[in-house]
């Protein structure tokens, strides 16, 4: 990786500058203290959920494996990109290392396609419970389940492996200021000396793929899902099919909501500030809500986490 100056002498530069969220020093303090307690309220939630599948023999189900694993992968997403956000908010130079700029950047992408294909295989679980219940059993069985799981971790981790390789052999000019919390793609190509096509190219048709492909298979998923919840007979029936994905529907409209204001509209160059604002959303609230929604609508996982909280 190079990196130059403006000019046409070379620079030796330590890392980029994450300007994060300016402010006065009393403010970057208050929002060191507020991103602490959502930090930790996060690893809490989801560590919880985790532990409770984990001691409950009674979860030991492919639903509550697979939700058992997003906890564990949210808890990885979140950590890519706070605790570095919390050491930037008490530094006075809020550099990142080269190094440090790049892991950040394909571990953050890497976890938010893995929770692409996570949702997606936890909407095809929801179709099979509610539209084939008698062939559920012997569908999703413990091997198929762990071989689902297995392929969402691989794929999402190889998926970037190469644009990120790519990316960080070019060579960087001028100015090292990123207006973000993170290392996002947009202003670290902006930053490249020469303008390179092809790797945008390369990198605006891959990344787009973990959201689009997993989200069609969920719409198509629940497009079923709900054709076959309107032909039972009973209401109490329908609301009974309906609970048992209300809470997945409900993280993917956080989610995906989310990603798609920022990547997927038309005013997808937004402000930096718009820009930060809708990022925290869905890699510092998401994670944060998801085990709330989880426990609350769910009889078994609130029995379960009573149990493990001695309540």
């Amino acid at each position: 990786m190079k990196v130059s100056s403006t000019t046409n002498t070379s620079s030796t530069i330590s890392g980029f500058i994450l300007l994060g969220f300016p402010c006065s020093r009393e403010g970057q303090l208050l929002l060191f203290g507020l991103f602490s307690v959502l930090y930790l309220l996060t690893l809490m939630g989801n560590g919880s959920i985790i532990c409770a599948v984990r001691w409950d023999q009674r979860l030991h189900t492919p639903m509550y494996i697979l939700l058992a694993n997003f906890s564990f992968l949210e808890i990885w997403y979140v950590t890519s990109t706070v605790p570095n956000m919390l050491a930037n908010f008490l530094s006075d130079t809020k550099v990142i290392s080269f190094s440090g700029c790049f892991l950040q950047f394909y571990f953050f992408f890497s976890l938010g396609s893995t929770e692409c294909f996570f949702l997606a295989i936890m909407a095809f679980d929801r179709y099979l419970a509610i539209c084939r219940p008698l062939h559920y059993p012997t569908i999703m069985t413990g091997r198929l389940c762990t071989s689902l799981v297995v392929s969402c971790w691989v794929l999402g981790f190889f998926w970037f492996l190469i644009p990120i390789i790519i990316i960080s052999q070019m060579s960087f000019c001028g100015s090292r200021i990123i207006d973000h919390f993170l290392c996002d793609p947009g202003p670290l190509l902006a930053l490249t000396c020469k303008k390179a096509p092809v790797v945008e190219l390369v990198f605006s048709t891959l990344s787009p793929l973990p959201l689009i492909i997993p989200f069609l298979f969920i719409m198509g998923s629940y497009t079923l899902v709900l054709r076959a919840v309107l032909k039972v007979p009973s209401a109490a029936g329908r609301r009974k099919a309906f609970s048992t994905c209300g809470s997945h529907l409900a993280v993917v409209s956080l989610f995906y909501g989310s990603v798609l204001v920022m990547y997927g509209s038309p005013t997808s160059e937004h402000e930096a500030g718009t820009q930060k604002i809708v990022t925290l959303f869905y890699s510092v609230v998401t994670p944060l809500l998801n085990p709330v929604i989880y426990s609350l609508r769910n009889k078994d996982m609130k029995h379960a986490l009573k149990k493990l909280l001695g309540i």
